[in-house]
Protein backbone atom coordinates (compact mmCIF):
# COMPACT_ATOMS: atom_id res chain seq x y z
CA UNK A 1 0.00 0.00 0.00
CA UNK A 2 1.35 3.20 -0.88
CA UNK A 3 0.72 6.17 1.38
CA UNK A 4 1.14 9.82 0.21
CA UNK A 5 -0.30 11.84 2.58
CA UNK A 6 -1.23 11.71 6.42
CA UNK A 7 -2.92 14.08 9.13
CA UNK A 8 -1.32 13.70 12.60
CA UNK A 9 -2.37 15.64 15.93
CA UNK A 10 0.61 15.70 18.41
CA UNK A 11 0.85 16.82 21.65
CA UNK A 12 4.12 17.24 23.82
CA UNK A 13 4.50 16.66 27.47
CA UNK A 14 3.45 19.13 29.80
CA UNK A 15 5.42 20.13 32.48
CA UNK A 16 5.05 18.47 35.58
CA UNK A 17 3.99 20.83 38.71
CA UNK A 18 6.73 22.57 41.18
CA UNK A 19 6.39 21.61 45.23
CA UNK A 20 5.46 23.53 48.25
CA UNK A 21 7.27 22.16 51.01
CA UNK A 22 9.09 22.53 54.21
CA UNK A 23 11.94 21.01 56.02
CA UNK A 24 10.70 19.34 58.73
CA UNK A 25 13.78 17.67 60.83
CA UNK A 26 14.92 16.89 63.95
CA UNK A 27 17.47 19.58 65.55
CA UNK A 28 17.15 21.85 62.36
CA UNK A 29 14.17 24.46 64.01
CA UNK A 30 12.87 26.67 60.94
CA UNK A 31 14.46 24.34 58.20
CA UNK A 32 12.51 26.66 55.27
CA UNK A 33 11.31 25.93 52.41
CA UNK A 34 12.47 22.82 50.32
CA UNK A 35 10.00 22.16 47.62
CA UNK A 36 11.57 21.17 44.56
CA UNK A 37 10.96 22.08 40.61
CA UNK A 38 8.74 19.72 37.95
CA UNK A 39 10.66 18.32 35.46
CA UNK A 40 9.74 19.39 31.91
CA UNK A 41 7.42 17.71 29.42
CA UNK A 42 8.84 15.52 26.64
CA UNK A 43 9.34 17.36 22.98
CA UNK A 44 8.30 15.49 19.99
CA UNK A 45 10.59 14.91 17.02
CA UNK A 46 10.24 14.14 13.61
CA UNK A 47 13.33 12.67 12.04
CA UNK A 48 13.72 11.56 7.94
CA UNK A 49 14.69 7.21 7.90
CA UNK A 50 15.86 5.70 4.45
CA UNK A 51 13.81 2.67 6.27
CA UNK A 52 10.59 4.20 5.34
CA UNK A 53 9.02 4.74 1.90
CA UNK A 54 5.49 5.39 2.69
CA UNK A 55 3.46 7.42 5.69
CA UNK A 56 0.81 4.35 5.64
CA UNK A 57 2.35 4.16 9.51
CA UNK A 58 0.68 7.83 10.17
CA UNK A 59 -2.72 6.81 8.95
CA UNK A 60 -3.79 3.95 11.51
CA UNK A 61 -1.98 5.75 14.43
CA UNK A 62 -2.65 9.56 13.83
CA UNK A 63 -2.29 10.80 17.77
CA UNK A 64 0.88 11.01 19.63
CA UNK A 65 1.16 12.38 23.26
CA UNK A 66 4.60 12.60 25.07
CA UNK A 67 5.32 11.92 28.77
CA UNK A 68 4.44 14.73 31.00
CA UNK A 69 7.39 15.98 33.39
CA UNK A 70 7.46 14.45 37.26
CA UNK A 71 6.10 17.08 39.34
CA UNK A 72 8.78 18.34 42.28
CA UNK A 73 9.18 16.73 45.62
CA UNK A 74 10.57 18.01 49.33
CA UNK A 75 13.94 18.09 50.05
CA UNK A 76 14.32 20.21 46.88
CA UNK A 77 13.89 17.19 44.70
CA UNK A 78 13.25 18.35 41.00
CA UNK A 79 11.07 16.18 39.43
CA UNK A 80 12.34 14.20 36.36
CA UNK A 81 11.80 15.18 32.73
CA UNK A 82 8.99 13.24 30.36
CA UNK A 83 9.87 11.09 27.58
CA UNK A 84 10.63 12.58 24.54
CA UNK A 85 9.02 10.86 21.21
CA UNK A 86 10.81 10.62 17.44
CA UNK A 87 8.51 10.27 14.53
CA UNK A 88 10.05 8.49 11.64
CA UNK A 89 9.38 9.87 8.15
CA UNK A 90 10.21 8.62 4.60
CA UNK A 91 13.14 10.94 2.52
CA UNK A 92 10.59 13.33 0.54
CA UNK A 93 8.24 14.06 3.17
CA UNK A 94 7.16 17.70 3.62
CA UNK A 95 5.58 18.83 6.72
CA UNK A 96 2.55 21.73 6.71
CA UNK A 97 1.46 23.10 9.94
CA UNK A 98 -2.74 22.07 9.25
CA UNK A 99 -4.02 24.91 11.17
CA UNK A 100 -2.27 27.75 9.20
CA UNK A 101 -0.80 26.08 6.19
CA UNK A 102 2.74 26.82 6.92
CA UNK A 103 5.55 24.67 5.23
CA UNK A 104 7.13 23.73 9.09
CA UNK A 105 10.14 21.30 7.40
CA UNK A 106 11.15 19.52 3.88
CA UNK A 107 13.06 16.44 4.65
CA UNK A 108 15.69 16.35 1.57
CA UNK A 109 17.99 13.85 3.27
CA UNK A 110 18.03 11.32 5.51
CA UNK A 111 18.67 11.33 9.37
CA UNK A 112 17.69 15.25 9.37
CA UNK A 113 15.66 16.06 13.03
CA UNK A 114 13.16 18.58 13.73
CA UNK A 115 11.70 19.43 16.83
CA UNK A 116 8.34 19.81 15.54
CA UNK A 117 6.40 20.29 19.49
CA UNK A 118 8.23 21.56 22.84
CA UNK A 119 7.11 20.10 25.56
CA UNK A 120 6.03 22.41 28.64
CA UNK A 121 8.49 23.95 31.61
CA UNK A 122 8.60 22.36 35.04
CA UNK A 123 6.68 24.99 37.70
CA UNK A 124 9.53 26.49 40.36
CA UNK A 125 9.12 24.90 43.79
CA UNK A 126 8.71 27.07 46.78
CA UNK A 127 12.43 26.80 47.54
CA UNK A 128 12.77 29.10 44.80
CA UNK A 129 11.10 32.01 45.61
CA UNK A 130 12.54 32.72 49.27
CA UNK A 131 14.38 35.24 49.87
CA UNK A 132 15.56 37.57 52.80
CA UNK A 133 12.83 39.12 53.55
CA UNK A 134 10.53 36.31 52.80
CA UNK A 135 12.24 33.19 54.45
CA UNK A 136 8.75 31.24 54.04
CA UNK A 137 6.97 31.42 50.79
CA UNK A 138 3.86 29.58 49.95
CA UNK A 139 4.36 31.06 46.31
CA UNK A 140 4.23 27.30 43.93
CA UNK A 141 4.21 27.19 40.22
CA UNK A 142 2.19 24.83 37.82
CA UNK A 143 3.54 23.40 34.84
CA UNK A 144 3.43 24.97 31.73
CA UNK A 145 1.56 22.89 29.05
CA UNK A 146 3.26 21.34 26.38
CA UNK A 147 2.47 22.31 22.75
CA UNK A 148 -0.56 21.11 20.70
CA UNK A 149 -0.21 20.67 16.93
CA UNK A 150 -1.89 19.56 13.63
CA UNK A 151 0.24 18.48 10.97
CA UNK A 152 -0.51 17.62 7.83
CA UNK A 153 2.35 15.20 5.89
CA UNK A 154 2.75 15.03 1.95
CA UNK A 155 5.48 13.23 0.24
CA UNK A 156 7.18 13.50 -2.68
CA UNK A 157 9.35 10.91 -4.15
CA UNK A 158 13.05 11.29 -4.33
CA UNK A 159 13.88 10.52 -7.66
CA UNK A 160 16.62 11.01 -10.70
CA UNK A 161 14.20 10.02 -13.25
CA UNK A 162 10.67 10.31 -14.07
CA UNK A 163 8.75 8.42 -16.83
CA UNK A 164 5.73 10.41 -18.27
CA UNK A 165 3.30 9.40 -20.79
CA UNK A 166 -0.34 8.70 -21.33
CA UNK A 167 -1.59 5.03 -19.76
CA UNK A 168 0.19 2.01 -21.24
CA UNK A 169 2.61 3.36 -23.07
CA UNK A 170 5.35 1.41 -21.43
CA UNK A 171 6.35 2.90 -18.68
CA UNK A 172 6.30 -0.19 -16.50
CA UNK A 173 7.97 -2.56 -19.01
CA UNK A 174 10.38 -0.37 -19.31
CA UNK A 175 11.76 0.61 -15.89
CA UNK A 176 11.44 -3.29 -15.32
CA UNK A 177 14.34 -3.99 -18.37
CA UNK A 178 16.21 -1.40 -16.68
CA UNK A 179 16.49 -1.99 -13.02
CA UNK A 180 15.17 -4.93 -10.76
CA UNK A 181 12.01 -3.10 -10.06
CA UNK A 182 9.19 -5.78 -10.95
CA UNK A 183 5.44 -3.33 -11.25
CA UNK A 184 2.61 -4.77 -12.48
CA UNK A 185 2.45 -4.84 -16.15
CA UNK A 186 -0.80 -5.65 -17.91
CA UNK A 187 -2.57 -4.35 -21.31
CA UNK A 188 -4.92 -2.50 -19.90
CA UNK A 189 -5.11 1.48 -19.27
CA UNK A 190 -3.67 2.95 -15.61
CA UNK A 191 -2.37 -0.61 -14.65
CA UNK A 192 0.40 1.31 -12.18
CA UNK A 193 -1.89 2.73 -9.70
CA UNK A 194 1.18 3.88 -7.31
CA UNK A 195 4.62 5.23 -8.36
CA UNK A 196 7.50 2.60 -8.99
CA UNK A 197 10.75 3.33 -7.95
CA UNK A 198 14.20 1.33 -9.26
CA UNK A 199 18.02 2.08 -8.78
CA UNK A 200 19.38 1.82 -12.25
CA UNK A 201 23.28 1.21 -12.97
CA UNK A 202 25.42 2.54 -16.45
CA UNK A 203 28.85 3.30 -17.07
CA UNK A 204 30.17 6.99 -16.16
CA UNK A 205 29.22 9.60 -18.79
CA UNK A 206 31.38 11.96 -20.97
CA UNK A 207 35.25 12.02 -18.82
CA UNK A 208 33.59 9.29 -16.49
CA UNK A 209 33.26 6.33 -18.88
CA UNK A 210 35.10 3.92 -16.95
CA UNK A 211 33.39 5.11 -13.45
CA UNK A 212 29.78 3.62 -12.92
CA UNK A 213 27.04 5.78 -12.35
CA UNK A 214 23.63 4.71 -10.32
CA UNK A 215 19.89 6.65 -10.73
CA UNK A 216 16.96 6.56 -9.31
CA UNK A 217 14.36 6.20 -11.90
CA UNK A 218 10.28 6.49 -11.07
CA UNK A 219 7.54 4.82 -12.97
CA UNK A 220 4.83 7.75 -12.70
CA UNK A 221 1.28 6.41 -13.34
CA UNK A 222 0.02 7.90 -16.33
CA UNK A 223 -1.16 10.66 -17.34
CA UNK A 224 -4.40 11.82 -19.50
CA UNK A 225 -5.81 15.50 -20.58
CA UNK A 226 -7.57 17.43 -17.08
CA UNK A 227 -4.88 15.14 -14.89
CA UNK A 228 -3.55 18.94 -13.82
CA UNK A 229 -7.32 19.73 -12.72
CA UNK A 230 -7.79 16.14 -11.06
CA UNK A 231 -8.82 14.20 -14.02
CA UNK A 232 -7.51 9.88 -13.79
CA UNK A 233 -5.24 9.89 -11.36
CA UNK A 234 -4.08 13.45 -11.84
CA UNK A 235 -2.78 15.52 -9.06
CA UNK A 236 -2.58 12.68 -6.73
CA UNK A 237 0.68 12.03 -8.66
CA UNK A 238 1.85 14.38 -11.01
CA UNK A 239 3.82 16.31 -7.39
CA UNK A 240 5.94 13.10 -7.32
CA UNK A 241 7.62 14.64 -10.60
CA UNK A 242 8.40 17.81 -9.23
CA UNK A 243 11.57 16.44 -7.54
CA UNK A 244 13.21 14.91 -10.12
CA UNK A 245 15.96 15.92 -12.09
CA UNK A 246 14.87 14.48 -15.70
CA UNK A 247 11.65 13.42 -17.32
CA UNK A 248 11.21 11.06 -20.13
CA UNK A 249 8.42 11.55 -21.95
CA UNK A 250 7.34 8.09 -23.77
CA UNK A 251 5.46 8.37 -26.70
CA UNK A 252 3.22 5.01 -28.07
CA UNK A 253 3.96 4.74 -31.90
CA UNK A 254 2.16 1.63 -32.03
CA UNK A 255 -1.45 1.22 -33.22
CA UNK A 256 -2.21 -0.35 -29.64
CA UNK A 257 -3.51 2.87 -28.07
CA UNK A 258 -6.15 3.51 -30.41
CA UNK A 259 -5.19 7.41 -30.96
CA UNK A 260 -4.27 8.67 -33.99
CA UNK A 261 -1.95 11.84 -33.75
CA UNK A 262 1.49 10.79 -31.39
CA UNK A 263 1.79 14.83 -31.86
CA UNK A 264 -1.31 15.45 -30.22
CA UNK A 265 -0.39 13.29 -27.50
CA UNK A 266 2.83 14.93 -26.93
CA UNK A 267 0.88 18.55 -26.24
CA UNK A 268 -1.40 17.54 -24.15
CA UNK A 269 0.82 15.83 -21.80
CA UNK A 270 3.31 18.45 -22.16
CA UNK A 271 0.39 20.66 -21.55
CA UNK A 272 -0.84 18.89 -18.45
CA UNK A 273 2.80 19.32 -17.09
CA UNK A 274 2.93 23.42 -17.42
CA UNK A 275 -0.84 23.82 -16.14
CA UNK A 276 0.43 21.77 -12.94
CA UNK A 277 2.23 25.26 -12.16
CA UNK A 278 5.85 23.47 -10.20
CA UNK A 279 7.77 24.05 -13.09
CA UNK A 280 7.70 21.10 -14.46
CA UNK A 281 8.07 21.68 -18.15
CA UNK A 282 10.85 23.76 -18.01
CA UNK A 283 12.74 20.41 -16.23
CA UNK A 284 15.28 18.64 -19.43
CA UNK A 285 13.14 16.40 -20.65
CA UNK A 286 13.94 13.10 -23.08
CA UNK A 287 11.91 12.24 -25.73
CA UNK A 288 11.27 8.08 -26.64
CA UNK A 289 9.36 6.60 -29.09
CA UNK A 290 8.03 3.37 -27.60
CA UNK A 291 7.04 0.13 -28.87
CA UNK A 292 8.88 0.14 -32.10
CA UNK A 293 8.64 -3.39 -32.63
CA UNK A 294 5.66 -3.36 -33.16
CA UNK A 295 5.30 0.90 -34.97
CA UNK A 296 3.34 2.27 -37.49
CA UNK A 297 5.79 3.78 -39.53
CA UNK A 298 4.11 6.97 -40.08
CA UNK A 299 3.12 7.97 -36.55
CA UNK A 300 7.29 7.06 -35.96
CA UNK A 301 8.14 9.68 -38.84
CA UNK A 302 5.82 12.18 -37.53
CA UNK A 303 6.91 12.25 -34.26
CA UNK A 304 10.99 11.90 -35.08
CA UNK A 305 9.97 15.51 -37.43
CA UNK A 306 8.14 16.75 -34.40
CA UNK A 307 11.44 16.07 -32.37
CA UNK A 308 14.14 17.74 -34.45
CA UNK A 309 11.96 20.99 -35.79
CA UNK A 310 11.68 20.94 -31.35
CA UNK A 311 15.58 20.42 -31.25
CA UNK A 312 15.08 17.15 -29.29
CA UNK A 313 16.70 14.17 -29.89
CA UNK A 314 14.08 10.85 -29.97
CA UNK A 315 15.14 7.33 -28.51
CA UNK A 316 13.09 4.72 -30.41
CA UNK A 317 12.90 1.52 -27.96
CA UNK A 318 11.53 -1.61 -27.70
CA UNK A 319 11.19 -2.80 -24.03
CA UNK A 320 10.08 -6.16 -25.39
CA UNK A 321 13.18 -7.13 -27.85
CA UNK A 322 15.58 -4.35 -25.84
CA UNK A 323 16.13 -2.45 -29.00
CA UNK A 324 17.39 0.80 -28.05
CA UNK A 325 16.90 0.29 -24.39
CA UNK A 326 21.10 0.24 -23.61
CA UNK A 327 21.62 3.70 -25.56
CA UNK A 328 18.22 5.56 -23.72
CA UNK A 329 20.22 4.08 -19.98
CA UNK A 330 23.29 5.55 -20.79
CA UNK A 331 21.60 9.05 -22.25
CA UNK A 332 19.41 9.03 -19.24
CA UNK A 333 23.03 8.55 -17.13
CA UNK A 334 24.66 11.39 -18.91
CA UNK A 335 22.13 13.87 -18.32
CA UNK A 336 21.81 13.20 -14.45
CA UNK A 337 25.21 13.79 -14.28
CA UNK A 338 25.09 17.29 -15.89
CA UNK A 339 22.37 18.02 -13.67
CA UNK A 340 24.33 16.67 -11.05
CA UNK A 341 27.12 19.30 -11.66
CA UNK A 342 25.67 22.20 -12.09
CA UNK A 343 23.65 21.71 -8.99
CA UNK A 344 26.78 21.16 -7.13
CA UNK A 345 28.76 23.75 -8.38
CA UNK A 346 25.81 25.92 -7.40
CA UNK A 347 26.14 25.08 -4.29
CA UNK A 348 29.80 25.70 -3.85
CA UNK A 349 29.29 29.01 -5.24
CA UNK A 350 26.80 29.69 -2.41
CA UNK A 351 28.84 28.02 0.05
CA UNK A 352 31.91 30.51 -1.05
CA UNK A 353 29.59 33.38 -1.09
CA UNK A 354 28.27 32.75 2.52
CA UNK A 355 32.32 32.82 3.56
CA UNK A 356 32.82 35.73 1.87
CA UNK A 357 29.99 37.22 3.83
CA UNK A 358 30.75 35.76 7.15
CA UNK A 359 34.18 37.48 6.92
Amino acid sequence: MFIDEAKIRVKAGDGGNGCMAFRREKFVPRGGPSGGDGGRGGDIWMESSERHNTLVHFRFNPEYKAERGRHGEGAKKTGRDGEGIVLKVPVGTIVYDEDTGEKVYDFSRADERVVIARGGRGGRGNAQFATSTHQAPREHEEGRPGEERNFRLELKLLADVGLVGYPNVGKSTLISRISAARPKIADYPFTTLEPNLGVVLAGGAGKDKGKEESFVVADIPGLIEGAHAGSGLGTQFLRHIERTRLLVHMVDVSDSSGRADVVKDVDVIRGELASFGAGLEKKPTLMVASKIDVANPEKLKKLKQWATRKKLKLYPISAVTGEGIEKLKFAMAEEVEKVRRKLAEAQAEETKGSRYLNR
